[in-house]
């Protein structure tokens, strides 16, 4: 369908002859008012954007990102350092290559190429953000690479680890190509969090003059980073305990209820606290980023689920609490002890010894780490329960003008500016991808002595299932910025399917949980692309080149460490005060036990400890139901619509790996700068808020690689003294309180 305008301000005409103003908004600009007032609708073509400035910011910063994400993915701290602080770290180097690199112009395959093709322009920046998210999102097969070496003590062949990371990234560019033409090209697809990123571009592309008396963006951000690189000397090499200080268990050293109240890493953490940036931002990424609401809502969850009902259940004595550690991710038998699994694993086949588990003990679980299950059930039923009862109808409304714009090929403005001035990337590049990740995983599973233990079949499962879910999930993170997610959906299926395998397991959910997250985050940079107005094959060729780099960095990383650092992700065996405690992959490899091992048969059901869980699915569907109710009976009140179920249910979702401590933390940093701050003195908030959380994390990051190369990795771990020890002093917090469980350190009550 083509468009045809007959003056500069009057009407256009489209098929069937109906006539539109071109002052109409909607037609003019874009139907979503949040847009409007974002986004510009200018573009000119001629500004270049993949320019060698580009390729070598670009890859500089995905290379970085992956490998600082990857090196404090296996500490006690995990620091997230997002893409945003290369966002503004490369905007003053990209302006001193612009000034210092020759202009001198060449010709290379018959086009005009520069070194240095003019100023440095926001395209650009936007497309060396794009290398720099791919370097800031996690590899997830890292995951599987390392419990395998680590936890389960068994070789992997490096070719199939490297492969296996390659292709559950890129499998996703596949399922982005088919739905890029809803989710990227629709108006009413409009990603609301790119509106964020189209924000703080413009504010710093903006020229700007140093305030009187006070700092340029950049001058506040060196600032602030050359603090945070010089204190973070003290928690990562003089003094780790003060990432986590709890003085209830000083004072009462030889009580184990006193100490599970007290102990921020093992225990509720009441009067814990850490003077460390890593223990703010380490699992629940930056709180400066986060929205008021947001903490409010998870505040909530926090106080009931972790204060209120846990407690409850520890101390009722639920599933027999009292033998298990009050907070633990580990498994454990009958007996309170930790579970053996070498004992029901049988070791040259890798699948489970029915006969040995029938004589040994069902596997046990911590009250605590049991019921993150069913909040997880219930966080997916209520987020498909918030969506319908509160975004339903404008989903639907958007969907059918999404369906009908994508068949008559109208868009807003940005689509035909898009569709004017750049050609489009083909489909058949997307089919080609799609085809050989396809055939690259199954490759992968079915070769290599079928290490990782999944079958063909299982692999086309797990395509189905992202290839079905890619669309629907799409449209509610495209119009709500919010994504289920299939984790739980996918262990679930290849857990009955295919029990008693734990790679199998594991793999089948990477496959078909991550390759459908990696196609929303392609097409969210893609729409963010969209709105700067950046060439999409352009586009593609970040996004793919970022990938292809970024895998290969974290699987380097997570290989170079694996092989590298003695007894890593086991702390019984680290030295006193090493970090590399592994706590995510810990969580990773039980779960690979709970559902590839044991399974959710024997787990989730009357044949198991835990089928009460399954009640979660049900109560998180109903959770949403009375808010609803509330918000339409009382539409005045709009403090009611920002009750939001699915946070509030899933707010202790990364704990663990996460302790009371970093959530204390979190809350108590998050809360000053969103409310006090924000309300005080928002001409402060909005010109340094973000920037003191990207100088505070780049600081921490530099400074733990320098500690690492100079003196941890010649085995100088810092002064030996009580500080030294990186957990919180409180032993006895890990202890059970049932009578006649032995547990060595423990007392026997």
């Amino acid at each position: 369908m083509t468009v045809s305008v007959e003056g500069p301000d009057s009407q256009a005409t489209i098929p069937g002859g109906t006539r539109i103003d071109v002052l109409d908004d909607e037609f003019n600009d874009s139907p979503i008012e949040q847009v409007r007032l974002t986004v510009p609708i200018t573009d000119d073509p001629s500004v270049p954007a993949l320019t060698f400035r580009t390729w070598v910011l670009g890859l500089l910063s995905c290379c970085t990102l992956a490998f600082l994400n990857q090196f404090f993915g296996y500490r006690q701290n995990q620091l997230y350092i997002s893409s945003v602080s290369a966002q503004i770290l490369v905007l003053p180097l990209g302006k001193l290559m612009a000034k210092t690199l020759p202009t001198k112009q060449f010709r290379v395959m018959g086009r005009t190429f520069s070194f240095n093709p003019g100023p440095f322009n926001l395209k650009e920046h936007v497309l060396i953000t794009i290398f720099a998210n791919s370097g800031s999102n996690s590899v997830y097969a890292v995951n599987i690479i390392t419990i395998v070496k680590a936890f389960y003590r068994r070789s992997m062949h490096p070719m199939a680890a490297f492969l296996l990371a390659q292709s559950t990234q890129l499998l996703g560019y596949g399922w982005a190509g088919l739905f890029r033409k809803y989710l990227v090209d629709s108006p009413y697809m409009w990603w609301p969090d790119n509106l964020v990123q189209v924000s703080l571009f413009r504010a710093l592309h903006e020229w700007e003059m140093r305030p009187k008396g006070g700092r340029t963006r950049l001058q506040y951000f060196s600032l602030v980073f050359v603090c945070s690189f010089a204190y973070y000397i003290i928690p990562s090499f003089f003094f780790p305990s003060i990432g986590a200080l709890s003085f209830v268990c000083w004072i009462w050293k030889d009580s184990v209820t006193a100490q599970q109240i007290g102990s921020g890493l093992n225990g509720l953490g009441i009067g814990s606290f850490g003077l460390d940036w890593s223990t703010v931002a380490s699992f629940l990424k930056s709180p400066l980023a986060t929205p008021g609401f947001v903490f409010m809502n998870m505040l909530a969850g926090f106080v009931f689920i972790f204060y209120i009902l846990t407690p409850i259940f520890y101390w009722s004595n639920v599933k027999d609490a009292k033998k298990f550690p009050f907070f633990s991710s580990s498994t454990f038998d009958s007996t309170g002890k930790r579970y053996n699994v070498s004992r029901v694993l049988d070791q040259k086949t890798f699948d489970i010894n029915l006969k040995e588990y029938n004589s040994y003990s069902k596997l046990h679980l911590s009250m605590y780490f049991a019921s993150t299950y069913g909040w997880s059930f219930a966080g997916l039923t209520a987020t498909i329960s918030h969506v319908a009862l509160f975004h339903g109808k404008d989903i639907w409304d958007m969907w059918k003008k999404t369906s009908t714009a994508a068949k008559d090929q109208l868009g807003d403005i940005h689509t035909r500016l898009m569709k004017k001035n750049y050609e489009a990337v083909p489909q058949w590049w997307f089919h080609i991808m799609l085809a050989l990740m396809v055939g690259l995983s199954i490759w992968v599973c079915e070769g290599f002595g079928k290490q990782l233990q999944l079958p063909w079949w299982g692999v086309l499962l797990a395509c189905a299932i992202a290839l079905t879910f890619t669309l629907p999930i799409g449209i509610i993170q495209a119009t709500t910025n919010m994504q289920p997610g299939l984790n739980v959906i996918t262990e679930l299926v290849i857990g009955y399917l295919y029990p008693g395998k734990p790679l199998a397991n594991v793999t089948f959910k990477t496959y078909g949980y991550i390759s459908m997250s990696q196609a929303l985050m392609f097409l969210g940079d893609f729409k963010l692309g969209h709105y700067m107005k950046i060439p999409p094959k352009s586009m593609f060729i970040a996004q793919l080149a970022g990938t292809l780099v970024a895998s290969s960095t974290f699987f380097s990383t997570s290989w170079w460490l694996l092989n590298t650092v003695e007894n890593i992700c086991d702390p019984s065996k680290l030295p006193e005060g090493s970090p590399w405690t592994c706590p995510s992959d810990e969580v990773f490899y039980n779960a690979s036990i709970i559902w590839g091992v044991i399974g959710p048969l024997r787990m989730f059901t009357k044949h198991g400890n835990y089928p009460e869980m399954n009640w979660f699915f049900l109560l998180g569907l109903l959770a949403p139901i009375p808010v609803w109710l509330l918000s339409r009976k009382f539409p005045k009140l709009e403090w009611i619509k920002l009750i939001n179920m699915p946070i509030i249910i899933g707010t202790t979702a990364v704990m663990p790996p996460a302790k009371a401590v970093h959530y204390l933390m979190w809350f108590t940093v998050g809360i000053f700068f969103s409310f006090y701050v924000y309300r005080q003195h928002r001409a402060w908030w909005a010109r340094h808020n973000y920037i003191l959380s990207a100088a505070l994390d780049a600081g921490v990051a530099f400074t733990a690689v320098l500690v690492y190369f100079t003196l941890q990795s010649n085995g100088i771990n810092g002064p030996k003294w009580w500080g030294q020890d990186s957990t919180d002093h409180c032993p006895l917090a890990k202890c059970p309180t049932a009578p006649g469980v032995v547990v060595k350190g423990c007392p026997v009550f």
